[in-house]
């Protein structure tokens, strides 16, 4: 696909209000294929907003299991992205972390940068009350971690995660990173990442945070909230848990299926194991937080530590190739925390 740009817009048709007449969209086609469709420029309704991309993001857990076609056949609805096109397993256009700039509708939100739930497509269509638009001090990049931040958030609740414990994250992937990071905000007594990896865990540790080897965990924790999406790591989070203690369980694993030592002491230390899923605000908090009052308060969390997060980019028109080796754990992608989608817009458009 061609990567020539005009005005700050792909090199489509326009038309007399300085749009293009037609825009892109990742799609799931298969199981291991997707491509980029190019579609008539999607048409807003009342109270929708047009939003011009300038960046998407590889959730890589997620969005590989929709890539593989791994999704179970009965939670399909449960799992959809909140503004999806088509249905999974597919053909479908997934992700749901979007940053761009509103160029139709509310004259409130017109020329605002906007985080929104959304996936890899150069133009989105979405409601107003869906837009989030970015605080002051924070960068577009930066904002696209903001449905991740989510997640964490809903960990941290769902936990809960309070004041004066001792938390154990394992895993220091985008998901782990992103819940310790949000944890370290609070005045937890003791907060570790459990990563198995010496090179990642130099990088937690410019982060501000305590790295340790499974090995080395402290025991005895209030909380731990896993996200490795592998059986030893939740293994290894049962080990760290103390007595009567929670383990919330963040991974997503698909149609894969898991084995973990639960003949061990799992019932004589009365543990928990706590699905979390970002599709509802925990019990908790369900009564007193909207989902769209949650996703603010994650963008409103996000520091520079973040910026530390992305490590990759690609433009669009690479996505298919991208995604096949995300999903496929190629080894230029292993590394990988956040890679970022540029979005043609990106190159000329001038922030205001």
């Amino acid at each position: 696909m061609s990567e020539s740009r005009v005005t700050g817009v792909s090199q489509h048709e326009q038309g007399a209000t300085g749009l293009p007449s037609t825009s892109r969209q990742y799609w799931t086609e298969a199981a291991h294929t997707g491509a980029l469709r190019e579609v008539r420029l999607p048409q807003t309704g009342p109270g929708e907003v047009l939003i011009e991309t300038l960046h998407s993001g590889i959730s890589r857990g997620t969005e590989s299991v929709v890539h593989r076609g791994e999704v179970p056949d009965n939670v399909t609805s449960i799992m959809q992205a909140p503004f999806q096109l088509g249905e999974l397993p597919f053909p479908v256009s997934h992700g749901y972390l979007n940053v761009g700039v509103v160029r139709q509708g509310s004259e409130e939100l017109l020329g605002r940068t906007v985080f929104t739930l959304a996936g890899h497509r150069e133009h989105v269509v979405v409601p107003e009350a869906d837009c989030h638009v970015l605080p002051e001090d924070c960068p577009s990049e930066r904002a696209v971690f903001a449905g991740i931040g989510e997640v964490a958030l809903n960990a941290l609740w769902e936990a809960p995660v309070l004041a004066g414990d001792r938390v154990a994250v394992v895993g220091g992937g985008l998901i782990g990173l992103t819940t310790a990071l949000f944890a370290s905000k609070l005045p937890l007594q003791r907060l570790q990442v459990v990563e198995i990896d010496a090179e990642r865990r130099e990088l937690i540790r410019e982060l501000g945070l305590e790295a340790v080897a499974p090995e080395d965990a402290a025991a005895d924790n209030d909380a731990v909230l896993h996200s490795s999406a592998s059986s030893a790591g939740l293994a290894t989070a049962l080990q760290l848990a103390g007595d009567d203690a929670v383990i919330v369980e963040q991974s997503w694993y698909g149609t894969g299926e898991q084995q973990i030592p639960l003949g061990a002491d799992f019932h004589a230390r009365r543990l928990r194991i706590v699905a979390t899923q970002v599709g509802e605000v925990p019990g908790p908090r369900r009564m007193r937080r909207t989902r769209g009052q949650r996703l603010a308060t994650a963008l409103g969390m996000l520091d520079p530590r973040f910026d530390m997060l992305i490590s990759g980019r690609s433009p669009l028109a690479e996505l298919p190739s991208v995604m096949r080796d995300v999903a496929s754990g190629a080894p230029w992608t292993r590394d990988q925390i956040l890679h970022i989608i540029d979005h043609p817009l990106t190159e000329n458009h001038a922030f205001g």
